[in-house]
């Protein structure tokens, strides 16, 4: 049974979590700094090869590979994971001439990818090592290396692969970045790469997509009385009433918000009206702008945004935008 360590403290645990995270930021700013040509011969090579990327590792680099993978194919450039282990029993087969293989391992010297690399070669492939060890048999078997090593790693016995992890992996998105640099890959392109996600939505989908249309939401005129504007608010609640001249101009924007406040000042709100309640020229949003767009728009602000008009030409109004319905599928 496990001792117990009597001088834990919560103290020591927040000075320990802070150390590691700045061991870890601090590897990865070193990783930045050796950065060289050969970065550059691996984002060509990939991008001129015929075939896909192959992410091979074993243990806690296979899980980085894996996680590399996953990044190369969401920002557009073609990739599977290989687990080095079960690679010799007939998974190697998903390797073809003009692949790119990454091989990952710290040491360079992992026996599975080292016995793997000249098999990978006679197949056609270019390999690529990402290791700690510039003079490991991995990297002597390579057509290009990318640097990986560490000072030390970051838990407390300076044992578990913790900034060798991180910086393995921060290399990995640094190449996914570089290659949707090059090949041109857009925001739509990502929309296309993730069409059932939140990303996916806010990229492809519109206000006018989601929104809810003037028969759907609580309207009334400047001068109607509060009464008014607050049976229509719970007839149709949406969290908001628009303000509208007869025209169908919007004008202002009622709140439940702005009901409560009312009431907090007012002792009788029975002679109120709408215009000396409501928030007169509110932000506003057309109909055409993507949901990401209106998304920051209502999030990135000191005072979140819960509810948006909808408007047309000439500041018609349409209707109204809930932040509730940017995340509901």
């Amino acid at each position: 049974m496990k001792k117990k360590n009597k001088s834990f403290t919560s103290s020591r645990a927040l000075a320990t979590g802070r150390a590691v995270l700045a061991a870890e930021a601090q590897a990865v700013h070193a990783a930045a700094t050796r950065l060289g040509g050969d970065f550059g011969r691996v984002v060509a090579m990939i991008h001129r090869a015929r075939g896909k990327v192959v992410v091979v590792g074993l243990g806690k680099s296979g899980l980085v590979a894996h996680s590399v993978a996953a990044t190369l194919c969401s920002l557009g450039t073609p990739a599977v994971y290989l687990h080095a282990g079960e690679a010799a029993h007939g998974d190697i087969g998903v390797v073809q001439k003009g692949d790119v293989v990454i091989l990952i391992s710290k040491s360079g010297a992992t026996p599975e990818l080292v016995r793997l690399a000249p098999v990978l070669r006679s197949l056609g492939a270019k390999l690529v090592a990402l290791t700690g060890n510039l003079r490991s048999p991995l990297a002597a078997e390579a057509d290009a290396v990318l640097d990986a090593a560490v000072a030390r790693e970051a838990d407390p016995l300076g044992l578990a692969p913790t900034n060798s992890a991180v910086v393995a992996l921060a290399l990995g998105h640094a190449l996914a970045a570089a290659l949707a640099q090059a090949r041109g890959f857009s925001a739509d392109d990502f929309a296309r790469m993730h069409p059932s996600g939140q990303l996916g939505r806010n990229l492809l989908l519109r206000v006018a997509d989601v929104m809810h249309g003037m028969k759907e939401i609580a309207v009334a005129r400047p001068g109607a009385s509060l009464r008014d504007v607050v049976v229509a608010m719970t007839r149709r609640p949406l969290g908001a009433a628009c303000v509208v001249d007869r025209r169908g101009k919007l004008t202002g924007l009622v709140t439940d918000g702005d009901i409560r406040r009312a009431l907090q000042k007012h002792e009788d709100i029975r002679v109120l009206t709408v215009a000396e309640v409501m928030t007169p020229n509110p932000i506003r949003i057309t109909p055409e702008t993507l949901l990401g767009d209106a998304l920051r728009l209502m999030e990135e602000r000191t005072s979140q945004i819960s509810v948006l008009p909808v408007v047309g030409g000439q500041a018609r109004c349409l209707g109204l935008l809930r932040l509730h319905d940017i995340y509901q599928h």
